[in-house]
């Protein structure tokens, strides 16, 4: 029974941040207030209060929560010698990992000038920073260091600008997984 408070207090902060983070997304950070997101969970401002004090506190924890696995990916490649193998792996873990961070990265692409002054963008920042030099990582001619950032990037940018494209996600993110393994193994070839 002791669980049951911390369980729907959890429950309830998801539900916050995923119906802000729908309304980040379609109606604009700057245009979305706190009481649109208490209204359209249908609870009081005071409720939503309760759990998050500004809207800058909401996409702070969705940006935690969904650079949770690109840091436990950091960690794996910390923690493996840098061979193709885990260099491939680092990429193939990265380009699934963005299919769920696509809208926050879309949000901060969007409202750029609102969120300068937070620290999320910095934070995204290091993360892609700290994979790349994972990829980099046992040096080798500039062709080739040009050929692992480019990699980087292409899964990168890939899982953020597809959408254009569109058809299947699953396919376009697959696509753009095997071009940036074929950057990737001629960097090392």
């Amino acid at each position: 029974m002791a669980n049951i408070p911390q369980t729907r207090r959890s429950d309830t902060r998801e539900r916050i941040q995923e119906a802000a983070l729908e309304l980040f997304v379609h109606r604009g950070y700057e245009k979305t207030s706190l009481r649109e997101i208490a209204e359209e969970l249908g609870v009081t401002k005071a409720a939503l209060y309760y759990h998050f004090k500004t809207k800058e506190d909401i996409l702070a924890a969705l940006s935690a929560d969904i650079g949770a696995p690109v840091d436990a990916l950091i960690a794996w490649g910390e923690s493996r010698p840098p061979t193709l193998e885990t260099k491939r792996e680092l990429l193939r873990r990265y380009s699934e990992s963005l299919v769920k961070a696509a809208p926050l990265y879309h949000i901060l692409q969007e409202n750029q000038a609102s969120l300068r002054s937070l620290g999320i963008g910095v934070t995204l920042r290091r993360r892609v920073v700290r994979l790349s030099e994972l990829v980099h990582a046992g040096g080798g001619p500039m062709r080739s260091q040009v050929r692992y950032s480019s990699a980087v990037l292409t899964v990168h940018f890939g899982a953020l600008t597809m959408d254009a494209i569109g058809g299947d996600p699953e396919e376009r993110r697959l696509a753009v997984l095997e071009v940036a393994l074929e950057l990737l193994e001629s960097a090392a070839g």
